[in-house]
């Protein structure tokens, strides 16, 4: 049982904090990275914690975004607050991301683009070997339900990536 309700139809906080998610993909890329990003916001809203894409600077294939949200998460909260924690970020949590997610118990996912956009975007880069593996189906494997709003439509989560792929 958590303290806070979570949300599950979408609210003008999600959209701005999709919008700092898809900012934080723009940062990404101009680390020398993919462009995604990611954003944890605590019970009542407020930002928590961002992370990056790190794949290439850390030469490190788990550096996604969410998977490096995850990780500093789990570390500075315990599982019973991350439940009634909500993560945000620029593109749908690929398989292993939501994985992870699912395993920290972070409580709710937001996203915006799609990974069947991100294919469409990426095509047959070898950067970004994309899975065909929705989260909610990642999710629906496990034994908590884990709420997902998404895909978002937000024309500024397909033109970060503008130009990267291919």
């Amino acid at each position: 049982m958590t303290g806070t309700p979570i949300a599950t139809v979408l609210t003008d906080r999600d959209t701005d904090h999709l919008h700092t998610a898809i900012a934080i993909a723009a940062r990404s890329r101009r680390h020398g990275n993919h462009p995604f990003g990611a954003l944890l916001a605590g019970p009542s809203g407020e930002v928590l914690l961002e992370a990056e894409n790190t794949v290439t600077t850390a030469r490190d294939a788990t550096g996604h975004a969410e998977t490096n949200l995850v990780r500093l998460a789990t570390a500075a909260h315990d599982a019973g607050f991350l439940r009634d924690c909500t993560l945000y970020t620029s593109t749908e949590p690929c398989a292993m991301c939501a994985g992870a997610i699912y395993w920290s118990n972070i409580g709710r996912v937001v996203y915006a683009l799609g990974e069947d956009e991100l294919l469409a975007l990426t095509g047959a880069d070898p950067e970004n070997p994309t899975m065909s593996l929705p989260c909610r189906r990642v999710f629906a494997a496990g034994q908590r339900p884990l709420p997902v709003l998404g895909p978002v439509d937000l024309p500024e989560a397909r033109t970060v990536h503008d130009g990267f792929w291919n």
